[in-house]
């Protein structure tokens, strides 16, 4: 067996094992899951310095790893180990061990042979279990968390009959299942139906619209070390990859194949943080801000130009890193204030300093701020569509002008974030709260450091190192010179200069400061505001939701309006009530139907 099939092999006999250990030898659990995953991860490196490597059953390749499926193994490998050492402080104290670390480990199994598998039944087979383990850590969160695990197995699993029916139909077309067949062309129906069933597989893991509504009741009810690991990290990776590899690779996109795409990316961007701008939830609204920004991605992908390409996937990683701090900051508020309810929140700063830094650097990193990551490879995207527009393009301005405006109210929904949590005025009832122990707050500061480091050396390290090589391997594409990917934008001149005018303005605030104060009370709109009310900063943006069309829509969004899934089971009932109609007990009918369809089908054979 080759380095690739230990890779897989370990974490899922690993999670085999931990399953059966007793719930009475916690550490030993905790032990095998953190030694595994650091074990997996290291040979993720070893695997991502070669390179390239194939794995051969029967004189077929059944695994294959190229530069594409590398770098997204190496941060699966990486978020495997963080979200584990997160966990043995989130999940303390928790029920359901035995079940919760087992499959995490299988998680991680099953990631590494999605990503790995060349051969379409291999990678159906491990999408499935993805879904089960899916399933099974959701249920983790108990009772409560049964109709979010049941309602993600029907839109998960849906999508995934529809994956066998795309590796199905491409196989009637071909006669193969390698990933690595030639582009097959979208200009029949056939090429454009199967590339349509690929791209719900995909829409529905990564979390884009319309098969995202399961990742809000699941960010509600599942532990949140869960929901960091995979809405907002493994799913979105093996999400986009399987996207970006039928669409650069399996499939010859047409010009109406990527308007399908620009059409769902911009879409997902708006509908989704337009949500997240009036969630009082926590844990819901970033689980809104993990939708939109899918759309970003897929933004990129659908460009199918060298710059708006590796902008989808460079935002793919830094949305994993960055939407994982934040589920981890909101963990942590979580575990000491026992609350995620906005309206309860507030104060916090200064009793979580690690958390609140974290928080911060994550939220302006999500929200395009430079000179970090966010905004560098949102920078890329727009390059990416305005190239639409030199190539001919006509309706690139609105691709653009959704995806910049999603990233203003994405600011927008995080000043009431950072204000309701950690800045605003403690409940009046608030618990006393304190820092999270290590095994939490390092996960969220290397994170927060991680959104630094890829904004501020963005060209050194994932450019060079992950994304540029992917895209030149995978698509095939023309990859220009890396002084050519990004305008006027210097990370490293942006950086001085925005520390400049901080110091700057430190000096300003503190000369103000020498100056003789005088204490007041505080006033809202000239009234008097007492110590018994508080500006909790949930109502920042009522307004929006009281406009007469935005009104109209969040009223059809609260009743499931726009929810497949709940659509889906309206369609189905009135089958079925149709089903029950016809079924009506009488044998003379139950015959005549009979008949009538054996003559149908004997009409049809003599034709």
């Amino acid at each position: 067996m080759d380095l690739i099939g230990y890779t897989i092999l370990i974490p899922l006999v690993a999670g085999a094992i931990v399953r059966i250990v007793p719930d009475a030898f916690k550490g030993l659990k905790e032990g095998i899951a953190l030694v595994v995953s650091a074990v997996t991860f290291y040979m993720t490196i070893m695997l991502f310095r070669q390179g390239f490597l194939e794995s051969e059953w029967l004189g077929r390749t059944i695994f294959r790893l190229d530069t594409l499926s590398s770098f997204v193994l190496l941060w699966i490998g990486f978020f495997g180990l963080v979200m584990i050492l997160y966990s043995f402080g989130y999940m303390r104290g928790k029920e359901y061990l035995k079940q919760y670390y087992a499959y995490m480990l299988f998680t991680l199994g099953a990631a590494y042979g999605a990503v790995l598998a060349n051969d379409m039944i291999v990678l159906l087979a491990f999408w499935g279990f993805l879904g089960f383990t899916l399933y099974m850590l959701i249920a983790v969160g108990g009772p409560k968390a049964s109709g979010a695990a049941k309602k993600t197995m029907v839109i998960v699993g849906g999508t995934d009959a529809l994956l066998v029916l795309a590796v199905a139909i491409v196989w009637a077309m071909t006669g193969s299942t390698s990933l690595t067949q030639p582009s097959i062309p979208t200009i029949t129906g056939l090429g454009v139906f199967a590339f349509i069933l690929f791209a719900c597989g995909a829409f529905a893991k990564a979390g884009a619209m319309p098969f995202h509504s399961w990742i809000p009741d699941t960010a509600e009810f599942a532990p949140t070390s869960v929901v960091a690991y995979l809405p907002a990290s493994v799913d979105k990776l093996l999400g986009i990859y399987l996207l970006a590899r039928v669409s650069l690779y399996l499939f010859n996109l047409t010009q109406g194949m990527m308007l399908l795409l620009l059409i769902v990316g911009a879409f997902t961007i708006i509908a989704a943080v337009m949500m997240a701008l009036v969630q009082h939830d926590l844990k819901r609204l970033l689980s809104y801000h993990a939708v939109s920004q899918v759309g970003y991605m897929v933004l990129g992908i659908g460009t199918l130009n060298p710059i708006g390409v590796a902008g989808g996937l460079f935002h793919m990683v830094n949305h994993a890193i960055y939407k994982g701090c934040l589920f981890l900051c909101g963990g942590s508020v979580e575990q000491q204030e026992g609350t995620t309810d906005l309206d309860k929140l507030g104060g916090l700063a200064k009793y979580m300093p690690i958390t609140f830094f974290s928080c911060v650097i994550a939220a302006l990193a999500i929200s395009g701020i430079p000179p970090l990551n966010g905004f560098v490879s949102k920078w890329m995207v727009y390059q990416g569509i305005i190239e639409l527009g030199r190539n001919g393009g006509h309706v690139w301005v609105i691709w653009l002008v959704a995806a910049m405006f999603g990233s203003a109210l994405t600011l927008a929904s995080f000043m009431k974030v950072l204000h309701a949590v950690f800045l605003g005025v403690r409940a009046k009832k608030a618990n006393g709260a304190r820092e999270v122990g290590p095994t939490m707050a390092i996960p969220m500061l290397v994170l927060a450091i991680l959104c630094l480091a890829f904004g501020i050396f963005a060209y050194a390290i994932p450019l060079s190192g992950f994304i540029l090589p992917a895209v030149d391997s995978v698509a095939s594409l023309s990859v220009p010179g890396i002084d050519e990917w990004l305008g006027w934008w210097s990370p490293g001149l942006a950086t001085i200069m925005i520390i400049v005018g901080v110091v700057i303005g430190l000096i300003i605030y503190s000369a103000g400061r020498l100056k003789a104060v005088r204490p007041d009370s505080m006033y809202v709109g000239g009234e008097l505001l007492t110590n018994e009310e508080r500006v909790t900063g949930t109502d920042f943006y009522d307004t929006v939701s009281d406009m007469g069309f935005f009104s109209s829509m969040y009223k059809w969004a609260e009743k499931c309006a726009f929810d497949t899934y709940y659509i889906g089971r309206k369609i189905s009932y009135y089958f079925v009530k149709g089903l029950k109609a016809v079924h009506t007990g009488i044998l003379p009918e139950y015959l005549t139907w009979m008949l009538a369809g054996m003559f149908i089908l004997v009409v049809i054979l003599l034709r």
